[in-house]
């Protein structure tokens, strides 16, 4: 969001609490936006807390969306975005760790009370420039302090997702935990596995973003909460690796590293394939018989699986799924660059998921030995590919084939394979010239009784 955009959306939610204030309701900014502002940085998003109850929101507003009635919530919609309002409440008793038994409308210090952190508790007038903490979230901030309200087992027992909520945001703010919510923290973490998948992966995916992911991860470990929401990776911790290789250790400090290599602008899918690409590693490590090395045959194919199976128990979208299972798939490739044929370096460019893979590997790299020799060939190659764009299309298909006399069948198969490994190579340049090799190799009897031998 740009300068102007961010002012603009300020304005609209100062014009929000404006609104309900000329008409006789308490309205205040509240938690994440005034952490933030707190802290110096653009909000990005506005929430709004009210004494105005939902229907005289709606009657105040053009266009409302309720999306937690019950709750007292409200989306007032404007041209600058959505905006959530939502009444002060007061909750009941949590009985099944997630939602309150019942919930009643209150006063802005009560509606504090019930919040999790403290530096998610405060309330701001924009109006007035007043800042109203009723819950010691200032002071919190100002120590770089995550604290949760109350005391603390009350409250994760309240929503066991705050668990996570309670690394995320120590993660996200670089602040320390105090001792007695990470105590809590630490005591609980087995009801963790009492939360939905969906709402895990969601944390999760906070929690492991940019550049506070290996921040995350080491958080995640301390607490006990990586055993129970990511066994596989937790297996990292205790997983040698072969110092010539990885000097670093374990491949617990090995996808840490990496992590903490992100590019702050990486895709959940890179993300998740650093966090996997070595899942299989623990399971498959062995000793070489003869010299005792450590080995891990075939992890990249276990790993597939195993990222598959991992994404699929946290409900991530298949598309994704895909994605981070290639990545795991095709990490180990790049170690036979230097004696690959041309045609099979650009087979590789041309896969949808290079871009990504070549981060991965470049990543992979700095995460141990730190030499790019390899990256650096894959890197020329794409870049050689970009500026022969004729080279992505294949020069003929099967039709060609079939309407040069070549009956459908395996040798139909191998001759359009043959073609197009030599047009890869760049000995065949243009639609002519293959269709010429074609014709050629059907003279010579190399059609459906003779396929053609792999290239």
């Amino acid at each position: 969001m740009n300068a102007a955009a961010q002012r603009r959306r300020r304005a609209l939610a100062r014009g929000i609490v404006a609104r309900l204030r000329a008409h006789g309701h308490e309205a205040f900014w509240v938690g994440g936006c005034v952490r933030d502002m707190l802290l110096g940085r653009e909000p990005g998003d506005y929430d709004i807390a009210t004494s105005a109850r939902p229907e005289e929101v709606r009657a105040l507003f053009r266009r409302t969306v309720p999306v937690g009635r019950q709750f007292g919530v409200m989306l007032v919609v404007t041209r600058g975005g959505e905006f959530q309002v939502a009444t002060f409440r007061a909750e009941g008793e949590y009985r099944d760790g997630r939602r309150p038994a019942a919930v009643w409308f209150t006063d802005a210090r009560e509606d504090a009370r019930r919040r999790d952190l403290t530096v998610n508790g405060l309330f701001y007038d924009p109006l007035t420039g007043t800042l109203y903490d009723w819950v010691g979230g200032r002071a919190d901030l100002e120590a770089r302090r995550i604290r949760l309200i109350g005391d603390p087992a009350a409250r994760l027992a309240e929503d066991h997702l705050r668990l996570l909520r309670v690394v995320r945001f120590a993660a996200q703010l670089d602040f320390e935990v105090e001792p007695a919510t990470w105590a809590a923290v630490q005591a609980g973490a087995g009801a963790i596995r009492r939360v939905s998948a969906e709402r895990i992966r969601d944390e999760l995916l906070k929690i492991f973003r940019p550049p506070h992911a290996a921040r995350g991860l080491e958080l995640l470990r301390s607490s006990g909460l990586l055993r129970k929401v990511l066994p596989e990776v937790a297996a990292f911790e205790t997983c040698a690796q072969p110092p010539t290789w990885h000097p670093e250790g374990t491949v617990y400090e090995h996808v840490r590293r990496m992590l903490a290599l992100l590019p702050a602008d990486a895709s959940p899918a890179l993300v998740w394939g650093v966090l996997l690409h070595d899942v299989a590693k623990p399971v498959t490590a062995r000793r070489d018989p003869q010299t005792g090395a450590l080995q891990f045959p075939g992890h990249e194919k276990v790993g597939e699986a195993m990222a598959r199976e991992i994404l699929r128990r946290l409900r991530f979208p298949n598309a994704e799924i895909e994605t981070v299972a290639a990545l795991v798939r095709h990490h180990m490739q790049f170690k036979d660059v230097p004696h690959m044929r041309r045609a099979t370096r650009r087979r590789m460019v041309l896969r949808p998921t290079f871009a990504l893979e070549l981060e991965l590997h470049r990543l992979d790299c700095l995460g141990a030995h730190g030499r790019l020799d390899h990256y650096e060939i894959m890197a020329r190659e794409a870049a050689a590919l970009r500026q022969q764009p004729e080279i992505r299309p294949p020069l003929v298909r099967g039709d060609d084939l079939l309407g040069l006399g070549l009956a459908p069948g395996p040798a139909l198969g191998a001759l359009l394979a043959e073609i197009r490994e030599r047009q890869l190579e760049g000995e065949l340049t243009d639609r002519e010239a293959a269709l010429a090799f074609a014709r050629q190799r059907l003279g010579e009897g190399r059609g459906p009784e003779a396929p053609p031998p792999a290239s």
